[in-house]
């Protein structure tokens, strides 16, 4: 499993990067290889302020559906458009062409309390 060392991550299996007052939002290798593969993303949450922890959206694969939960509070600029047609990104390229969402950041201390790849590798027991 990959786990990028730029990036932070959460108990819930999400990915940030973080750049400036920005973070770009996905869901972790071990998230995709856990669900299986990816059928369908639902985020309609563009444009909205959505706080840390709430769901901003779902991912749908042929096991089940989940719950996105938002990592850090901020508002919604930007869903990738380009998972309605290819959610196989996801499982193909999960830290690149596999990004969710981008957001502009509401509360930078909130960071902080992101996990660093080391913390998520013992999360998850890799």
């Amino acid at each position: 499993m990959n786990f990028p060392s730029e990036l932070k991550y959460t108990k819930d299996h999400e990915w940030v990067k973080v750049e400036g007052n920005t973070a770009v939002i996905g869901i972790t290798d071990f998230a995709q290889r856990e669900l299986g593969d990816i059928v369908y993303l639902d985020i309609n949450t563009v444009g909205d302020e959505v706080a840390k922890d709430e769901v901003f959206g779902t991912v749908e694969a042929v096991k089940t559906v989940s719950d996105l939960f938002m990592p850090l509070t901020g508002t919604i600029t930007e869903a990738n458009d380009e998972l309605n047609n290819n959610p196989e990104f996801v499982n193909s390229d999960a830290y690149g062409k596999g990004w969710m969402v981008k957001i502009t950041i509401a509360n930078t201390d909130e960071i902080e309390k992101l996990l660093s790849a080391e913390d998520y590798k013992k999360l998850v027991g890799a």
